[in-house]
């Protein structure tokens, strides 16, 4: 009886091992078969893609023509490098470590007693407000603030132009983040006859020199352009009017601002001609994506302004003190918020 038992089960192991087997070589098969169709696709697009090579004139001709068009410095391999998807986890990690890194720089205008301004200008919705509110968020607003000026007052429009943002600029250890500034001027002022001729080309040869003043005081001066296409730009507009939070946004004057596209970019033009100088030029932010344009932003910014990590040392937090006979005020004494949630 022990026998017939053993007999069976070791039928059932050879059969056990004959299935396996017979599953490993079906595999295998397969993979081989897999790797021989992959090899012939590789040789098919290897002999189409030597038919369809042009000749070598022609292709640095193509080459060149396209880094003229493009505009890039970068080389192939970076702008390959540029195109990689940014995910939203990718996204969010470099946007921390480029925050921590903003807070260093902080401390460090603090400790060196400097002066920044940053300019942000640009088309509506091309994305000024959200790099300058990345910015600020892990910064201390006692020595970083935004200025967004609105429309000026009868008064300040008897003034001398300048004279509204000048109470604006940094004193030693702070940074001061302009969204829009004295440039609307040259924009939406010139396009929408806010101003007069005299006044828009009187703008156009002072500013220059009043940047000029304002570095050789010492004041660091950056400017920055948000480039937006029209298609992406309308986009957005449409979200606005979807989304009731960012509906606010939209102000009479963007609706009729979008309906002057072609004065806008010609405004833009006369501007850069006068005011991109050596001493003190535009940096043009490609803006279509929201996210990409942010991170390059703020690289940029870090980039430009030598700074150390005085990030101070971990502190050992002292022993709290005794209850020594304090007795706190019953809550019924005090007016509490309502517990909603």
């Amino acid at each position: 009886m022990g026998k017939k038992k053993s007999e069976k089960k070791g039928e059932k192991k050879d059969k056990k091992d004959k299935k396996q087997k017979k599953e490993k070589k079906q595999k295998k098969d397969k993979k081989n078969k897999k790797s021989k169709t992959e090899d012939d696709s590789l040789d098919e697009s290897l002999s189409s893609s030597e038919e369809a090579t042009p000749d070598s004139s022609v292709l640095a001709s193509n080459q060149e023509k396209s880094s003229i068009s493009s505009g890039t410095k970068h080389s192939n391999d970076e702008n390959a490098s540029d195109k990689k998807e940014l995910t939203t986890k990718r996204y969010n990690k470099e946007l921390l470590r480029l925050q921590i890194e903003l807070v260093k720089l902080q401390e460090w205008v603090k400790k060196e007693n400097l002066r920044v301004v940053v300019l942000f200008e640009g088309r509506d919705a091309a994305g000024k407000g959200g790099v300058i509110k990345r910015i600020m968020q892990r910064l201390n607003p006692r020595s970083a603030r935004v200025v967004a000026l609105g429309v000026p007052t009868e008064r300040e429009k008897t003034q001398w132009y300048f004279q509204r943002y000048v109470p604006h600029l940094p004193a030693a250890g702070e940074m001061v983040l302009f969204d829009r500034s004295w440039y609307n001027r040259a924009g939406v002022e010139r396009v929408m006859g806010f101003c007069t001729e005299d006044e828009y080309w009187e703008f156009m040869r002072s500013c220059p020199e009043f940047e000029a003043m304002l570095i050789r005081s010492g004041i660091i001066l950056i400017k920055y352009w948000f480039s937006v296409s029209d298609e992406e730009q309308e986009k957005r507009f449409m979200a606005r009017l979807e989304d009731r939070t960012k509906r606010w946004k939209l102000s009479p004057m963007d609706v009729e601002a979008r309906s002057r596209w072609v004065e806008y970019s010609k405004a833009k033009d006369v501007m850069m001609k006068y005011t991109d100088t050596k001493l003190s030029p535009w940096y043009v932010v490609d803006a279509d994506v929201k996210k990409k344009a942010r991170l390059n932003c703020i690289t940029h910014l870090l980039s430009l302004i030598p700074y150390e990590d005085l990030t101070p040392e971990r502190i050992e937090l002292p022993p709290r003190q005794e209850n020594e006979g304090y007795i706190r005020p019953p809550f019924e004494e005090q007016t509490f918020v309502p517990e909603v949630y």
